[in-house]
């Protein structure tokens, strides 16, 4: 191609890398790359968030739905460490990114010139990795390694510092794409013979349960988990980041696990024999206090990264691989079963929660609106076929309890960061990643307004998002925590809203709010039958609570009803 600058030498790497959307906010410090960016806009899509927060939220809930590595670019200094919170929550929740951002001339490094951080060392402990680039000859070979190591193995987000000096200089442009780094190796070699020892463990069980993590959703393993689960007819129970693994009505499916998990679940994972840890790193809201969780079983754990194998929970039965590797060797492996009485003792758990949480919570019958019942409705007419975007707090078990969901990569919610603010940047992405299905965002009243900006992007780009806010004037998960361990203290937690309607109206995009029951049904089909972006504001009960619950540190035998 003859030589091009060091920005322009990125957006031919991001080409061949097959990016097709960026999502970002210029700066002075990454002015040379955006200006490289004018060129390719037929074939780059930029989305303009409103910080540099929005932005990589949105490219973790672009990288969820679609598959591919989200792509972030932002400027230096204030730029730079507002993304900062993405990239924590991307690291754990195993969301494969690339931040570039903007960095003073090489020459200035480590004079504190204006709006420079080290941000190598900032996002060190929050990164899968990191590099400086300070030459424009490096641009090529150091974005076809981030690639790599962003998408490979265990996923994760990557930074890339890149100095000014190195957008404005010259290169050839050569580009080959990463398939090796000496050192580095993402996906462990499947062992015959740990596979064997699963496979025995898994044909001697009598009361075996399934744990379904991300991990499946990840590896896009998802038919060979259910050829292994069907199989050996294991019923399973799913982390919340596992929720669309597999269908919701699948007969196997027992529901979640973990703090707001199911009855049954929570209760049969101290009853079963050997415990089927698939894609999942026995995070402390599934397990609570793990010296009184799951000791009568063995246990198997199906892992990717061996710094999770023992970790939380000692395997029994490690098995070391990628899941689209293992799942397969272990399903041939095993005997073909039968557990039909282990899989009925499941029913009597599930019919208590039915009867003392779930019916309650969905058919009210009287009073404020449940946020349960706004959630069945709304799934209903969904009909298991949109992406379930959620923020952090009630709205988000609630939504995870309630909203069904049937395809693969339908489910978007910041799980081990448990970042409030995540939701409306997520569902922005997640419909850019797949505009031609519907994209459901459940957020509360206090998690709307720490990204609430990011409205101007839906405006600007007409992204067709669904957002229902269940408003309770509280902030509703620490309010109940306040409720049950704290004397009914409500200190920094009830709020003075706005007028979320008209906020909406400000950015041109149409609301509506509902407080009566008799107005649920008729707002929903207003929402789903119009075209664009819609907020639909619920009015909910101000104090109500999230049940089952295991207290944080206590045993899953102690779940409570109340």
């Amino acid at each position: 191609m003859g030589k091009v600058t060091g920005g322009e030498a990125l957006m031919l790497s991001l080409i061949e890398e097959n990016v097709d959307t960026i999502f970002g906010y210029p700066g002075g410090s990454i002015i040379p790359v955006y200006d490289k960016m004018y060129y390719y806009t037929d074939r780059l899509r930029h989305i303009l968030a409103r910080h540099e927060q929005g932005a990589v939220h949105a490219a973790q809930g672009y990288a969820r739905v679609s598959g591919k590595t989200g792509v972030v670019i932002a400027t230096s200094g204030p730029g730079a460490t507002n993304l900062t919170t993405g990239l924590a929550d991307a690291m754990i929740d195993s969301t494969p990114l690339v931040c570039i951002v903007g960095q003073v001339g090489a020459s200035f490094l480590g004079t504190d010139a204006f709006q420079e951080t080290d941000f190598i060392g900032i996002s060190m402990p929050i990164t899968k990795w990191n590099y400086q680039i300070t030459n424009a000859e490096e641009v090529p070979q150091i974005i076809a390694k981030a690639f790599y190591i962003a998408r490979s193995g265990r996923p994760g987000p990557v930074v890339l510092d890149f100095t000014k000096n190195a957008q404005l200089g010259e290169c050839e442009f050569r580009y080959q794409k990463c398939s090796f780094i000496r050192s580095y190796v993402p996906t462990p070699q499947v062992n015959r013979e740990e596979i064997a020892a699963a496979a025995a463990a898994i044909n001697e069980a009598k009361k075996p349960f399934a744990l379904v993590g991300q991990g499946v959703e990840l590896a896009d393993a998802e038919k060979e988990l259910l050829a292994l689960l069907e199989k050996a007819d294991i019923p399973f129970g799913w982390t919340l980041l596992g929720k669309s693994v597999v269908p919701a009505d699948h007969p196997l499916n027992m529901g979640m696990l973990g703090m707001h998990g199911g009855y049954a679940p929570n209760k049969k994972t101290n009853e079963c024999d050997l415990l089927i840890a698939i894609g999942m790193r026995f995070d402390d809201r599934i397990t609570s206090n793990t010296a009184a969780y799951a000791k009568q079983a063995k246990v198997v754990h199906l892992e990717i990264d061996r710094a999770e194998i023992s970790k939380n929970i000692k395997a029994d039965f490690p098995v070391l691989a990628n899941l689209k590797d293992s799942l397969p060797l272990l399903a041939q492996a095993v005997a073909e079963a039968r557990h039909a009485d282990w899989i009925s003792s499941f029913k009597p758990y599930a019919e208590q929660e039915l009867a003392k949480i779930i019916t309650p919570q969905l058919h009210p019958g009287e009073g404020a609106i449940t946020m349960g019942e706004a959630v069945n409705k709304i799934s209903q007419k969904a009909g298991g076929k949109a992406i379930l975007v959620t923020d952090v707090g009630q709205q988000q078990m609630v939504a995870a309890r309630y909203f069904e969901v049937k395809q693969p990569r339908s489910v978007v919610i910041s799980g081990g960061l448990g970042t409030m603010g995540f939701g409306l940047p997520a569902a922005i992405g997640a419909k850019v990643a797949a505009p031609n299905r519907e994209v459901v965002l459940f957020v509360g009243d206090g998690g709307i307004q720490m990204t609430i900006q990011e409205l101007g992007a839906i405006m600007q780009e007409n992204i067709g998002v669904k957002i229902v806010l269940l408003n309770n004037s509280f902030l509703g998960m620490v309010r109940q925590w306040q409720e049950l361990f704290f004397g009914k203290r409500y200190v920094a937690t009830p709020l003075v809203n706005p007028n979320f309607v008209k906020l909406a109206e400000a950015y041109d995009i149409r609301g509506r709010r509902v407080s009566e029951r008799a107005e649920l049904g008729e707002a929903v089909d207003e929402m789903f039958a119009h075209k664009g972006a819609f907020l639909l504001e619920v009015a909910v009960q101000p104090e109500g609570n999230v049940f089952p619950m295991v207290p944080a540190g206590a045993a899953l035998e102690e779940i409570r009803f109340e």
